[in-house]
Order: structure tokens, then sequence, then C-alpha cells
């Protein structure tokens, strides 16, 4: 497992926030792991349920289903400690490119999202993950 971030910022995305809707968001945290080894906490279950989420809040194991594959499922269901509140997520992979990106969207909201894996050279690697928040038109 990657050990705990060294950085951890947000902000909102490049470009003009009055033409993006409902607006974006960029995450970016730097770990102090090879991008190989974060990239992994991300698509391995057993890891992932260790870290995603905020605090106060976990994810089962049981809820996990990462398919890391154009096409493939990308689920899971956050659970507050406090009262139990479910917050289900199921997103379909549009792109994966080990050990660099992982596209996906939300069969929901159809907002999209992208995490990017940049290696920093010493040790350390930077993910970002964007989140495009515009919904497409609604079809006829």
């Amino acid at each position: 497992m990657a050990k705990p971030a060294t950085a951890d910022e947000y902000g909102a995305a490049p470009g003009d926030p009055r033409e993006s809707g409902l607006g974006d968001l960029l995450h970016t945290r730097v770990f102090d792991a090879p991008r190989e080894l974060v990239f992994r906490a991300f698509i391995e279950p057993e890891q992932f349920v260790r870290f995603w989420g905020p605090a106060g809040t976990t994810v089962a194991p049981s809820s996990v289903t990462i398919e890391p594959w154009a096409g493939g499922r990308f689920e899971s269901t956050l659970v507050t400690d406090a009262d139990a509140t479910e917050y289900p997520m199921k997103c379909t992979f549009i792109a994966v490119v080990e050990p660099e990106l992982l596209s996906y969207t939300d069969s929901v909201s159809g907002s999209a999202s992208s995490m990017v894996f940049t290696d920093l050279g010493d040790g350390r690697t930077r993910a970002s993950v964007f989140h495009d928040s515009r919904r497409p038109p609604a079809l006829p």
C-alpha cells in the first residue's frame, strides 16, 4: 500500500468557471510511493477500501467492483459512520492506461472524471483527479 499523502490540494479546474455548467473540480495529492504502487491502490479493491472517501465514512469490500479496462465497472458504496447513510457509486471506465490514467463516467449523473498519475522522479507520485460535473445535453 502507498504511504500516506504528503500534500493535498483542492481547487477549481482550469478554465472559465462561468462556462463550466455546474462546475469542475481538481483534486491533487502527492504520495511518497512509486507511481505503479499508487496506481495499483486505486484498482485493487483490498487497497481501495482503505482510503476511498472522507474521514467518518467506510467502504465495505463487498460493495466494490473494479474492472480496470475500457467498458469495465467501477462501483462502490460509501457509508457514513454516524448514521449509516449509503452513497452508491456506479461508474464505467472509458479509458485505462496503466500506470498513468483512469477515466470513468458516472451512470447516474453522466459526469466524467479522470485520475492522472505522474511520476515525480524521486519515488513520489502526484495523483490528480479531475471531475467534470457538466451533464451531457438531454436527448429528445
